[in-house]
């Protein structure tokens, strides 16, 4: 876990595939199309936790390295890391962000969408680990800011509509 000085808040931007596991001190941002974040906070000991997924999971592991690319093995890296200081996972309450459909318009008949795949798997991994969700801003059309900020537990999500003149056209369409 990371600590800050006292009263010093530090931003730390998530890039997909990383998470972030720190005290009050920290504010944690990203930006997702369809990937999802899942934001992990601990009100008692004012501890949160975020990860930045692409998938849902792997289609093999073969024993590797744990990855945070995928939702399945973040939500492992994160919980091994908040029981490594005595933080219990299903303790904390999550909050799911993400998912978006980046691409209207174009969709796949053989397919769902990888975003509506990422938000689905991020509610079934945190039922599946016992940690209650509380909030979500999932699907959606565009992408999303997130911002964390640990001492409060607080998370703003500002969803951005894409500006593809192509896309106002279809909405027009009845």
């Amino acid at each position: 876990m990371h600590k800050a000085r006292a009263n010093e808040v530090i931003d730390i931007f998530l890039q997909p595939g990383e998470h972030f596991v720190g005290d009050a001190n920290f504010r944690i941002r990203t930006l997702l199309g369809s990937c999802v974040s899942i934001a992990l906070w601990h009100s008692a000991q004012r501890v949160g936790a975020m990860c930045h997924f692409l998938l849902p999971s792997r289609v093999a592991s073969g024993g590797a390295t744990l990855d945070g690319r995928y939702g399945e093995e973040v939500i492992l890296i994160m919980s091994r890391e908040l029981e490594r200081i005595k933080v219990n996972p299903s303790h904390c309450v999550a909050k799911i962000f993400g998912g978006g459909n980046m691409f209207p318009g174009q969709t796949r008949t053989d397919a769902r969408n990888v975003g509506l795949k990422n938000g689905e798997a991020a509610r079934a991994l945190l039922v599946a680990h016992r940690i209650p969700v509380v909030s979500e801003s999932l699907f959606g059309v565009g992408h999303r800011q997130i911002i964390f900020d640990i001492r409060s537990g607080d998370v703003w999500a500002r969803q951005i509509r894409p500006s593809n003149p192509m896309l106002k056209q279809l909405e027009q369409i009845p």
